[in-house]
């Protein structure tokens, strides 16, 4: 990967932390470049990085938004990472959170406003799900959600060294599929089709392909069965359905003792 300037945009092995540890001693002391704060950069790279996406998203790339030298970023941050691990914290504090001191809510309402947030914001900002898993995520928003969500499951009824798999089996599930359907979505606005139009014409390329008619007129009769007169409406269906399959599985595990 070429460099955007004095700083690699991929830390040394050993080196790396979190940006949220090793941020930038320089911010707040004089001579920062006019106009400039953090807030600012990590708002522009989150809008950057939904309008063209994390392949062409770079230093140089952020400093001609905001109309400055690439070197004028790194009186705030150390490297291309940081500001993709603020980004993705900045993603994070989109999410409402259920309110910590009600805890006669329904874990199971609130664990499907949950899921259903976390779902629509991995569709909101395609860029996010390549990124997840390479930073500590120990941002306040991040550390927020997290914090929620351990609330929401642990009121299950659960014992303690079940709740962590019941967050995996729901929020990995989510990840998935919102990380799919965000894939779906952008290569939908690539052909400057609807998801409809896209849905038919795939049909149609398929039925044309050789021993592929007896899976379609399977496939057909599903969809049929699972109702929806769009493709959104399908895919909301199935991941309703597919989260309910969940809660479903932790009330029985609660149930099993």
């Amino acid at each position: 990967m070429k460099e955007d300037g004095p700083h690699e945009d991929r830390p040394k092995a050993g080196r790396r932390g979190s940006v949220w540890v090793t941020g930038k001693e320089r911010r707040g002391r004089g001579g920062q470049p006019s106009g400039l704060d953090r807030d600012r950069i990590t708002a522009t790279s989150v809008a950057l990085l939904d309008a063209e996406g994390l392949d062409r998203f770079s230093m140089r790339r952020l400093a001609g938004e905001l109309n400055v030298t690439a070197m004028s970023l790194y009186w705030y941050v150390d490297t291309k990472d940081d500001l993709l691990e603020l980004a993705l914290d900045t993603a994070f504090g989109e999410l409402p959170l259920p309110d910590a001191e009600d805890t006669e809510a329904d874990w199971r309402e609130q664990l499907r406003a949950l899921a259903t947030e976390y779902r629509a914001m991995m569709v909101r900002h395609p860029w996010l799900s390549p990124i997840a898993g390479r930073f500590l995520n120990i941002g306040p928003n991040s550390l927020a959600f997290s914090r929620a969500v351990q609330r929401v499951v642990g009121r299950a009824g659960l014992p303690a060294h079940g709740v962590t798999g019941a967050i995996s089996a729901v929020f990995q599930f989510v990840y998935g599929y919102g990380t799919i359907e965000g894939h779906f979505h952008a290569r939908i606005a690539d052909t400057g089709l609807s998801a409809d139009e896209y849905f038919q014409q795939s049909l149609n390329v398929a039925s044309e392909v050789a021993g592929t008619s007896e899976v379609l007129r399977e496939s057909l009769a599903l969809m049929d069965a699972r109702g929806g007169d769009t493709v959104q409406e399908m895919l909301d269906r199935d991941f309703v359905f597919a989260l309910d399959l969940l809660i479903a599985g932790i009330e029985a595990m609660v149930a099993r003792g």
